[in-house]
């Protein structure tokens, strides 16, 4: 396929947290706070005249410093941020918000606000850790709304004069979905036997939405959506096999594309970082406040293992056995990053449920944060789609 108009330019985005949208924005008076999780709603982060920033720590080498302070029996992403935020790549941010989506991350960034290691010097900045629920019933939604007014609103109304009313955090949520359906219909091209977009393309897109003011990306966005309306797709022939990636955090572009370079066209994506459910539109409506119709929306369609009610834990395998019918999908790999305790048990029983109960093909791996040229991983890729392809051979002798 022709190479896509700006793909070098979001793939250049993505080199640098401190990326030039963020500068420009800055530079325009905005406001940027940094986060962590997905538990973390958007729009809230989005209100006017302040942008979010989804930490990610690209090109990551040595993390002697973030380990010394987290031990190595920490997932690599938490220490990866932290080493970065001592070196001094996250000084742009104006405040800092985590939920306690792990105990990992909160060590995270409590020892960044130990170490003092974030923008040193803004009088204004601030930090806040919001307890977020773990079981969607009432009780869940009334702890959310609580934390989400404690923890984002007031401290962005008291530090900076943000306007925290309803009728911001609805227009915020307008612009939020503007983005999200750019991000689907362009996701709507991984479809079919020949789809007009490869899964590292549509990684690249979608992560520089969480990374970059989302209103500086939608001309391009757009200007990409149209271009895939007449790109001539993929040959049907170039795909041996189609798989849907469910896990844990993938900020790693590399890790998408040594997965198709390994024979596995990713057409879809269910993990931190994603498309599914995280750029699903958020549909509010007139009878109740926003804050806590979002707080909802978020717990209800929440897909992390934090959540442990059993109609929720049982959701998150028909979920992926619903993506995997959706979007024609051959296989999933189910991944989770090293030492991240809440996906390693997810994955254990997740892998064995999509292939036991719902009749997945599944592979099961664990990977560290930057995958770099792992030819282990690729090995195992390349197994698991030799594996699909007899299957499809004995299928059709049948």
């Amino acid at each position: 396929m022709k190479d896509l108009k700006h793909l070098i330019y979001f793939e250049n985005l993505l080199q640098n947290a401190n990326n030039e949208l963020i500068r420009q924005a800055q530079a325009e008076g905005r406001l940027c706070v940094g986060y962590t999780c997905e538990n973390v709603p958007e729009p809230l982060l989005n209100l006017p005249g302040v942008f979010s920033a989804r930490l990610r720590a690209p090109n990551t080498g040595s993390t002697e410093i973030g380990t010394y302070y987290l031990t190595n029996f920490l997932c690599e992403y938490s220490r990866s941020l932290l080493e970065r935020a001592v070196e001094g790549g996250y000084n742009f941010l104006d405040a800092m918000i985590t939920p306690d989506g792990c105990t990992m991350m909160n060590r995270c960034v409590e020892n960044m606000e130990l170490l003092n290691a974030v923008a040193p010097g803004k009088e204004k900045f601030f930090y806040e850790y919001m307890e977020i629920p773990m079981k969607s019933d009432d009780n869940g939604l009334n702890l959310y709304v609580l934390q989400c007014r404690n923890h984002i609103l007031t401290p962005l109304h008291e530090r900076y004069g943000i306007d925290v009313s309803d009728a911001a955090i609805r227009q915020a949520v307008a612009d939020h979905n503007r983005i999200c359906s750019l991000i689907r219909a362009i996701g709507e091209y991984r479809k079919g036997p020949r789809p007009a977009i490869t899964g590292y393309e549509f990684h690249v897109l979608t992560l520089a939405t969480y990374v970059a003011p989302k209103d500086l990306l939608i001309e391009k966005l757009e200007e990409t959506l149209a271009e895939l309306r007449t790109r001539e797709p993929m040959e049907e022939s170039e795909i041996r096999a189609r798989v849907l990636v469910v896990g844990s955090e993938v900020d790693d572009t590399d890790f998408i594309k040594l997965v198709e370079d390994a024979g596995a066209y990713v057409c879809a994506d269910r993990f931190c970082y994603g498309s599914l459910p995280g750029r699903d539109p958020i549909v509010l409506n007139d009878d109740e406040d926003a804050l806590t119709q979002i707080c909802r929306i978020y717990m209800q369609r929440c897909q992390c293992p934090r959540m442990m009610d059993t109609p929720t834990m049982n959701g998150r395998r028909a979920y992926v056995d619903a993506l995997a019918a959706e979007y024609g999908a051959d296989g999933v790999i189910y991944q989770q990053m090293k030492f991240c305790d809440p996906w390693a048990y997810e994955r254990m029983l997740g892998s064995h449920i999509l292939h036991e109960e719902y009749g997945r093909p599944v592979l099961s791996v664990d990977r560290p944060y930057t995958i770099g040229s792992s030819g282990q991983m690729r090995t195992r890729v390349q197994a698991f789609v030799e594996s699909i392809e007899i299957k499809k051979i004995r299928g059709g002798a049948d």
